[in-house]
């Protein structure tokens, strides 16, 4: 039986990343449990302190509920070498589609991502190979993959 999980991320500014990631994945910002008119709200009447509060959006969701939720963690330490551990962002369409469209969607999002602060790092195939992908990294650092 597959369990349900949820991804988390370690960051300097989850407010940061957790926008980049709504807008690139299509995810929305988590609202906060019914009754709370804020995420710092909920989490002062569970006793998390003052000191704690005020980091902005930190959690978000899949609209339609198929994909995991994704929390944005705060630590201490600056990222300083590749993850071990990607996401891979699929827009081409699959292979069925035609190499020279998957190639134009691939590369049209990366170009939106950019837009949103990512940052291009090359491209992912080559001549005669049925592949187009872009290698990318989010606002902090992080390592992605377009195709």
């Amino acid at each position: 039986m597959a369990v349900r999980f949820q991804l988390v991320i370690d960051c300097a500014d989850p407010d940061l990343l957790a926008r980049f990631w709504a807008a690139a994945l299509g995810y929305e910002l988590e609202p906060p449990p019914t009754g709370f008119a804020s995420w710092d709200d909920y989490w002062r009447d569970v006793g998390v302190p003052e000191a704690d509060l005020g980091i902005g959006a930190d959690c978000i969701i899949d609209p339609d509920g198929g994909g995991p939720r994704i929390w944005f963690q705060v630590v201490p330490e600056r990222k300083t070498v590749k993850n071990r551990l990607h996401l891979d962002v699929h827009v081409s369409g699959g292979r069925a589609v035609p190499i020279e469209t998957r190639r134009q969607r691939v590369d049209a999002e990366a170009r939106r991502l950019s837009g949103l602060d990512a940052t291009m790092v090359g491209v992912l195939g080559e001549e005669g190979i049925d592949h187009h992908g872009v290698a990318m990294k989010d606002p902090e650092g992080n390592e992605f993959d377009i195709n």
